[in-house]
């Protein structure tokens, strides 16, 4: 299969799809053909700011371009489009939705290597009628002709501008993940080490525990009366706990701690630093910090509601003790940022309570929630509308639901339909169109025992169990995926405003001038960039005489981020952010 179509370009008087030079640049390009990342070079700088590359995953692509020094304004990632369209409810009943399944289902490449500002989203996704697309050869026959049913399958949509909003900004996520990995988080292996050692104590030698963990070993022998004990064998430390009284059902942190006995404390400790040495300690860090950069494998669209996950290296769970690790380069500044209350706001927004947005208007949103004396604290406002979104039912939570829907009634009507509908075995859908799976087949075997003639009182309960588990993902479906979409949408604005901003080309990086640093001879040396995204929270690398400049796009983004999924709706999207040498001290 053949990769690249080449560059779709779409222009305010006329459509011209695929540029006969782009097509055949793409046939050479699965070679790195040196006049080929010429010719690349060359369209991309004298391109329409419309226009956009057209290819089957930019995780195959872009990773190579940009080591030969080019950066890709747009493109259309046909393989995470795909994805989208194939489970849309408001694709339902088009031929890509029926289709059987084939390589454009597989899972994405990764490929692990040895202007003016324009608005993002301006252009629709759409190249007329076909007629003016140039023959293609062989080469790209399935590309294009992929291309051409995404483009019928929008058209034919219910909502086909919100698709093409959604497929813009999973294409610009795309982008952005592999600039994030070229780039590389900045990363201090001696702080590193300092965390580690002060921790842990020295490094051991290989196969030994470190010498705190092994203080912390004999203490927990010594308060279960075994000598001979492995903490880390959850079996041989449950029969230990038991036998000193200690009636555990498992060795989860969260049992332990609501039990009081002398074991728990060293236990309790122990667990925490082996997470450490484990997740992010010597051999993690050896693994992952080539050259004072962190580059692990983003994966846009890596769970089903949209977030991105990772392959390898637990960059989305990064833990509080070595984010001090995390500093920039000499000359340079962290902007650190991220969105206050996001799901909450998403959701007032989603169901148009104008009520709860106005809560939020301006203030932290479960302060405001209290303010209006729905609940008598924050902490309450906050533990009724983490319960409303994820289908928390019992305790404190579900003591003040009541409350929440008497208050916001649009809000909860939402979260609860959704519900209802996963429960029956449905699909939901997010604001711009990413829809949930449907539970799988052994769910509805399940749902159809109980319904049997023979079916017994376990049968019904087990069905009634997998019907509320499954309504709790799509209660919570609907708001995390709409939340990952704005988060997909401010950072593609964010890209915009950055590649508009000037270089700086005497910001040092790494020790001595630009040109001697981790960013000489890149794409990003001495220009602001992305190194850093969870969630809801963007990491921006800047040179210093920059970041007050970026930090004030980081809030524009967010802004232009809300209008483009929700309008006028009168919805506050605030942003906490700080300008910092270390990723620590931003929290």
């Amino acid at each position: 299969m053949h990769f690249i179509v080449g560059r779709l370009s779409s222009g305010a008087s006329s459509t011209q799809a695929f540029d006969a030079e782009g097509t055949a640049v793409g046939e050479r390009m699965q070679h790195a053909d040196d006049a080929a990342l010429a010719t690349f070079a060359r369209l991309e700088s004298a391109a329409d700011p419309a226009a956009r590359w057209v290819w089957d995953d930019t995780a195959r692509w872009y990773p190579r371009l940009l080591r030969h020094g080019v950066r890709v304004a747009r493109c259309h990632d046909l393989r995470l489009a795909h994805a989208i369209l194939r489970l849309s409810t408001l694709t339902r009943g088009s031929a890509l939705s029926k289709a059987p399944r084939s390589a454009w289902d597989a899972a994405p490449a990764i490929e692990r290597p040895p202007a003016t500002h324009t608005a993002l989203f301006d252009v629709e996704l759409d190249a007329g009628t076909g007629d003016d697309v140039a023959a293609p050869t062989d080469a790209v026959d399935e590309t294009l002709a992929e291309w051409r049913r995404q483009l019928e399958t929008v058209r034919g949509s219910a909502a086909s501008g919100r698709l093409r909003l959604l497929l813009a900004a999973e294409s610009a996520g795309a982008l952005i993940a592999v600039e994030m990995r070229a780039a590389g988080l900045p990363w201090s292996i001696e702080r590193h080490d300092e965390v580690l050692t002060e921790a842990l104590g020295p490094r051991p030698a290989a196969g030994a525990r470190p010498a705190r963990m092994h203080e912390l070993v004999l203490a927990i022998r010594s308060a279960v009366d075994d000598e001979q004990l492995n903490p880390d064998s959850p079996q041989e430390l449950l029969r230990a706990l038991r036998r000193s009284g200690i009636n555990a059902a498992s060795t989860s942190q969260w049992e332990l701690r609501e039990i009081k006995h002398p074991v728990i404390g060293p236990l309790l400790e122990y667990k925490k630093l082996a997470r450490l040495l484990s997740a992010n300690g010597w051999t993690w860090m050896e693994a992952w910090i080539v050259d004072g950069r962190f580059r692990p494998d983003y994966v846009p669209g890596g769970a089903a509601t949209g977030r991105w996950a990772t392959n390898g290296g637990g960059a989305l769970q990064l833990p509080r003790q070595v984010r001090s690790a995390v500093r920039a380069d000499p000359g340079w500044k962290l902007v650190v940022a991220d969105a206050a209350q996001l799901e909450p706001r998403i959701l007032a927004a989603l169901s148009a309570d104008t009520a709860m947005a106005a809560a939020g208007r301006g203030v932290d949103l479960y302060a405001g929630i209290q303010a209006t004396g729905v609940v008598e604290t924050r902490a309450h406002a906050k533990v009724a509308m983490l319960g409303a979104m994820y289908g928390a039912t019992t305790g404190e939570s579900g003591r003040l639901m009541p409350r929440l829907t008497r208050a916001y009634p649009r809000a909860i009507a939402l979260v609860e339909e959704a519900a209802r509908a996963g429960e029956r075995g449905e699909s939901v859908t997010s604001w711009l169109g990413r829809s949930s799976p449907l539970p799988p087949a052994a769910w509805f075997d399940v749902q159809s025992q109980a319904s049997a003639a023979d079916a017994s009182e376990a049968d019904e309960r087990r069905a009634r169990s997998s019907a509320r588990e499954w309504g709790r993902f799509t209660r919570n479906f609907v708001v995390q995926s709409t939340a990952a979409e704005w988060a997909l949408c401010w950072m593609a604005e964010l890209r915009t405003a950055l590649l508009a901003m000037p270089d700086q080309p005497g910001s040092t990086s790494g020790q001595g001038p630009a040109s001697s640093g981790p960013l000489a001879g890149t794409v990003f040396a001495g220009r602001p960039h992305q190194v850093f995204f969870l969630h809801d929270e963007i990491v921006v690398h800047t040179p210093a005489a920059l970041a007050d400049a970026v930090a004030e796009q980081v809030r524009l983004a967010a802004e232009a981020a809300g209008r483009l999924l929700f309008g006028s709706f009168p919805v506050d999207f605030p942003l906490g952010a700080a300008i910092v040498d270390d990723y620590a001290e931003a929290k």
